[in-house]
This record gives C-alpha cells, structure tokens and sequence, in this order.
C-alpha cells in the first residue's frame, strides 16, 4: 500500500458538549470526510472533554475501519482517527 502524506488536520473541538451529542457530530465528520480520511490526506481530531466520548466515538469509528488513537492532553482528551485499514474478514 501506497503512504501520502497527511496534508490537513480536520479539528472537530466538541469540549461541553456530552453523548450522544458528541457521537453524533464526530459521526457526522467522519461520514462528510470519509474520502480524503480514507486515502490519508486528512486526518480528524476530535477534542472532548467527556469522557464517555473517548469510548463511544473510538468504537464506532473502528467498527467503520478507521485507525483511532487516544491520548489525554491538559484538561481534555484527543481522539485521532485516520486512514482506514483493509479488513481481513
């Protein structure tokens, strides 16, 4: 499989907000750049301060194939999601 470089960081600040309101927005992302996430030229970001958020939106996004990472920054987390990854099923 080809590498691109990552040229954009989609940055979906949804702090104070709570699930599923915050579910529903990053899904509505995902689906809006679903093309440019999954070739690799756009990486989304999601930065919540609910924690419920940091399970909720990383499974729906793995079940949709896409690479998710998590990490907490200062007050809030980070959730990472990129280019999809071929199934093995």
């Amino acid at each position: 499989m080809e590498s691109r470089e990552i040229v954009e960081v989609v940055d979906l600040n949804i702090l104070g907000q709570v699930c599923p309101a915050c579910l529903l927005v990053a899904l509505d992302a995902l689906n809006n750049h679903e093309e440019s996430l999954r070739c690799g030229t756009k990486r989304l970001v999601v930065r919540t301060d609910h924690r419920d958020s940091t399970r909720t939106i990383p499974k729906a996004a793995r079940k949709m194939g896409y690479e998710v990472e998590v990490k907490k920054v200062d007050s809030c987390y980070e959730i990472s999601i990129g280019r999809k990854y071929e199934s093995t099923r």
